[in-house]
């Protein structure tokens, strides 16, 4: 889900607390109903740090919200940006960092290598604070795992390879859902073209090797 920034909201990240001022009116801006509900947003950046998409990833339960990474970067590799943002809430207001957190960082940070897209930081927020994982040094510490680093060496730019994707804003649910499908085989195939096993895939996109063959095999 695409979030519309409003007239007097900033367009350019030079810090976290420019993010926090951004996604704590866009928090506050829930219903009451949602707003006790864990969001995932992604920021989206060109280089200079002007603000190219906020999407609205992923709305959970009061204590977790899944996240597939393939969801993330689609739309990043889409909108052509080079580095993102992750945002997620704690209804709690309790910001410290979950196992599960740092889990899905530190899986987006490798996918985002394979793809030359840098996460360059993942915020907790409530309505009225923010914890940063790169202030806490979580960040340098995750972009040193080892855990989901695939077995190949594959660091050479892909967005070449993604130029023609969707370059206009999905205008319908049915032509969003075919974008979508479509995005999900071109990242597929690259990966594949990357020598890549479906397994390996699989793992490092949090889906089953069953949708993996289901893609690649769809028209």
């Amino acid at each position: 889900m695409d979030i519309q920034l409003g007239k007097n909201d900033k367009r350019y990240i030079e810090g976290t607390d420019d993010v926090f001022g951004v996604m704590s009116k866009i928090l506050q801006r829930e219903n009451k109903i949602d707003q006790e509900k864990e969001h995932f947003w992604i920021i989206g950046m060109n280089e200079a740090g002007f603000i190219l998409y906020i999407e609205l990833i992923a709305l959970g339960t009061v204590r977790s919200v899944p996240i597939e990474p393939m969801n993330v970067f689609r739309v990043a590799v889409m909108k052509n940006a080079t580095r993102v943002i992750a945002i997620h809430n704690h209804p709690s207001k309790r910001l410290v960092p979950s196992e599960q957190d740092k889990d899905i960082t530190d899986r987006l940070i490798q996918v985002g290598r394979i793809l030359n897209i840098q996460l360059i930081d993942h915020l907790i927020i409530s309505t009225e604070d923010y914890q940063s994982f790169r202030a806490l040094g979580l960040m340098d510490e995750l972009e040193n795992s080892l855990k989901y680093v695939p077995t190949y060496q594959a660091v050479e730019k892909v967005r070449k390879e993604e130029q023609e994707i969707a370059k206009n804003k999905v205008n319908s649910a049915k032509h969003a859902e075919k974008t979508a499908r479509n995005q999900s085989k071109i990242l597929v195939n690259t990966l594949l073209n990357k020598e890549m096993s479906i397994e390996e895939i699989a793992n490092i996109l949090s889906i089953s090797m069953t949708e993996v063959k289901k893609i690649i095999s769809s028209d």
